[in-house]
């Protein structure tokens, strides 16, 4: 990362008792090349040690902290609103950016003045950082993530701060899908978000994620963000239908761009590996 001069783009970490993966998260940050990056990390007062481990890197953090939040959005909220790059994004504790990543978003939106949002492809990983298999997406639908899920890969998804003038910040009383009602407000207020065929992170899967651990809770915002923001049109249809449809629609747009028989590319795997080893 260069520091010394105002950033060009701000990445958020929110952390709490994820120590072992902080590090390797940590460290796929300061590995970015050719960009002008500010990191914040916002640690949630955590148990296990995570405040050392972020200590360790503290001359190369813009900014941290560790201290008692009321969720994931309130950490991440603290973060973006310190955030002073021209583009934004968060990665939580246990996920990864893959190299040269944030160069080649930052390019993307120099090159591509009237996009608000872009997001690439990323890799899902286990707990040792072994590939899982490839999560090639789409192009943005919000129809589709209202009725059928949620199928852009967060850590891989970037805008422009000025955005949260016009859509405001993460709402504090979502915990599991706080991600998808920003997406959905991007939609509502018709900013312009692309789709780009660049593996941008990897995602890490495994047992204590909350999505996992906490499904009833996640069924339960899920509906909540569906009452709000689907269309009057789509309230005359009965819900079944339009999940089915919106179901359907998004596994043919995947099979024709390949989405479902691609593989993780080797130079990836590649960098996986040695990321962890220095972990």
């Amino acid at each position: 990362m260069i520091a010394s001069q105002p950033p060009d783009i701000s990445i958020v970490t929110c952390s709490y008792n994820q120590r072992q993966f902080l590090e390797t998260t940590i460290l796929s940050v300061f590995q970015q090349s050719n960009v002008n990056a500010e990191y914040i990390v916002i640690d949630g007062k955590s148990s296990d040690g995570s405040a050392t481990a972020i200590e360790k890197y503290s001359s190369w953090i813009s900014y941290w902290v560790s201290e008692s939040d009321s969720g994931q959005s309130d950490a991440l909220n603290k973060g973006l609103r310190r955030a002073t790059g021209d583009i934004v994004g968060w990665l939580c504790s246990d996920d990864i950016l893959l190299p040269d990543a944030l160069q080649k978003v930052v390019k993307f939106f120099k090159q591509h003045p009237e996009v608000d949002a872009v997001y690439g492809n990323a890799v899902l990983i286990d707990t040792k950082g072994n590939n899982i298999n490839p999560k090639k997406e789409i192009n943005f639908y919000p129809w589709m993530l209202i009725h059928d899920h949620n199928y852009i890969p967060q850590p891989a998804m970037f805008w422009r701060r000025k955005l949260h003038e016009k859509v405001g910040y993460l709402r504090e009383d979502l915990h599991l899908t706080m991600d998808l009602d920003l997406w959905l407000r991007f939609a509502k207020n018709q900013c312009k978000v692309l789709h780009v065929g660049d593996y941008f992170a990897a995602i890490r899967r495994h047992d204590l994620q909350k999505i996992f651990t906490q499904p009833e809770a996640l069924a339960i915002e899920i509906a909540g963000l569906r009452a709000t923001y689907e269309s009057s049109l789509s309230k005359l249809t009965p819900s079944l239908l339009s999940r089915s449809a919106a179901r359907a629609a998004r596994i043919g747009l995947k099979l024709l761009d390949g989405g479902y028989s691609c593989t993780v590319p080797a130079t990836i795997s590649d960098i996986l590996r040695k990321l962890h080893s220095h972990s």
